[in-house]
């Protein structure tokens, strides 16, 4: 299809169709200096000047964004509505007593605005998001220690078994001290002690659960379900969500507390769209005394050297990622599954013959990616060759080094998760990123996780350079697909966007007026072109 046929094609149809039916009132135009859709539609395909070209670049941007706004404000308002569970307040010290480490003035902040939430009698729908290290789990913990001391029960849902086991060994250790009892329920434990669990759960016996996907199934039911907390975001489509807040008891119950945890740092033009519906606590310090992880840019020349390095810090009793680029999210790449298998091998028989060498990648079953991780993290694998997969949450304090191939072909802000699996625990830890690419824009994009660590400016950078499309990869369903209005050169026009949104419904808070029928059904339509997000 020619540019010549398909500018054809568009002229005949703004001719021969009728003009474009206008949804937004005439006032409310021209409070915000915004031309008529019918002039819009002629102007961004056939515009006589830059000016008429700008100005229905504007007006359709404004619309999008401002649509979005409304959307997200009355999901928000449609959320909040109804009762939530009522916590008594309490004093964080009593909460702190049980930490062998002091909360940073982030987490404090943290606390305080969800406690804040849970003791309004309003449901709680918070995001707390937090860099790579940050503690947001201690935040998780002072929320669900809030549940216990009110009578209620608290579920956590962990996006993998590993991730899962984990949670539970930690705020077990760490909650023990207040009476509370930790459970933990995956989908490979005994059908028996799935049983087990399940009373507990149902008596009330059992304080607080921690789980993945399991806790989603039938026999699962709450004596009296106040809270439940979702880690890694992302990794569980709204559904699943709603369907775990849903097990909160009997029909006409206050709707449990949600508390949402994210390691993804997300810009704040790009938090205020998808996170539109969700009130946000940003912890922005890290504990002290964490060793910040040394970043470096090799290229192939180094290789050599880089693999004595490696030997140097098995040796030392240390373990080491190697991450190759994932397999399903390059298809087209040489990095095909055979070659992810064959790097493994060429290590495993002809480098590092001395040391244990194990692989995971998201091909395998769940279960041998299970086992795969569960080795590296006992320690019986020195050195572990995988995909992404290893991204979300695995603690293995004792890896020190992270080695990352074809760094070019990895978005900012998923290096930087990569980086966060070390430097975890006390010894100094490194990041190699390794990259024949001479493009000098692709140089400057990886220089600059060399020069910070700050996840939150990696994450704008990250933004102006690749776009919000992708920024997220596939895993982000709840980005709403924009035709005209760009999240990152936009900003100015969704501030306004946002503030018309507020206050139009400060005056109409459910769009009832005749005059707003138009704007609620172009409300509705985006509700149904984007379900993941609006559920």
């Amino acid at each position: 299809v020619s540019n010549n046929l398909l500018a054809g094609l568009v002229q005949r149809a703004l001719e021969e169709l009728p003009p474009a039916a206008e949804s937004l009132p005439e006032d409310f135009r021209a409070a915000h200096g915004l031309a008529p859709a019918a002039e819009c539609y002629r102007n961004i395909h056939f515009p006589d000047s830059f000016e008429n070209l700008e100005a229905a670049r504007r007006r359709f941007s404004f619309e999008e964004l401002f649509y979005l706004s409304l959307g997200l404000a009355l999901l928000r308002e449609r959320r909040s509505r109804g009762e939530g569970p009522v916590f008594q307040a309490a004093e964080l010290e009593a909460f702190e007593r049980l930490l062998p480490f002091a909360l940073t003035g982030a987490q404090r902040r943290a606390v305080r605005e969800a406690a804040a939430d849970m003791t309004s009698g309003r449901p709680m729908n918070r995001l707390v998001q937090g860099d790579v290290g940050s503690g947001k789990t201690a935040v998780a913990a002072a929320c669900a220690w809030l549940a216990f001391r009110a009578g209620w029960q608290c579920a956590m849902m962990a996006p993998t078994e590993i991730l899962a086991e984990q949670h539970a060994r930690s705020l077990s250790v760490l909650l023990a001290p207040a009476g509370m009892t930790v459970g933990l329920l995956t989908g490979s434990m005994r059908a028996a002690e799935k049983r087990a669990v399940y009373a507990a759960l149902g008596s009330g016996a059992l304080s607080f659960v921690v789980g993945t996907h399991a806790l989603l199934s039938e026999g699962v039911t709450f004596q009296r379900l106040g809270l439940v907390i979702t880690d890694e975001q992302h990794r569980f489509g709204v559904e699943q969500r709603s369907a775990l807040a849903a097990k909160a008891n009997p029909a006409g119950a206050a709707r449990p507390h949600v508390l949402v945890m994210s390691a993804t740092p997300i810009p704040r033009t790009l938090a205020l769209i998808i996170y539109g519906d969700l009130d946000v606590s940003v912890i922005d310090e890290l504990p002290p005394g964490r060793m910040p992880v040394r970043t470096l840019l090799v290229g192939e020349s180094k290789r050599r050297r880089m693999y004595g390095f490696v030997r140097e810090q098995v040796r030392a009793g240390r373990q080491v990622y190697i991450v190759c680029p994932a397999v399903e999210e390059n298809p087209e790449s040489e990095w095909d599954l055979k070659a992810v298998n064959e790097y493994a091998r060429v290590l495993r028989e002809e480098v590092f013959p001395e040391f244990r060498v194990g692989l995971v990648h998201g091909k395998l079953k769940a279960r041998e990616k299970e086992a795969a991780m569960a080795a590296f993290t006992a320690g019986e694998t020195d050195i572990l060759v995988c995909t992404t997969v290893i991204e979300v949450g695995v603690d293995v304090p004792n890896a020190n080094l992270i080695i990352i191939e074809n760094a070019d072909r990895y978005g900012l802000s998923q290096l930087h998760q990569l980086r966060g699996r070390v430097g975890r625990g006390a010894h100094q830890s490194w990041c190699v990123l390794v990259s024949d690419n001479r493009n000098p824009e692709t140089r400057a994009r990886l220089k600059v996780l060399t020069d910070t660590r700050d996840g939150f400016k990696i994450a704008e950078e990250d933004l102006k350079l690749r776009g919000p499309g992708d920024f997220f990869g596939a895993r982000q369903h709840g980005l709403p697909v924009l035709r005209v209005a760009d999240f990152n050169t936009d900003a100015r026009v969704l501030k306004e966007a946002q503030d018309a949104a507020a206050e139009l419904l400060a005056g109409d808070p459910a769009l009832a007026l005749p005059i707003h029928r138009p704007l609620l059904e172009k409300v509705r339509g985006l509700f149904e072109e984007n379900p993941d997000m609006f559920n």
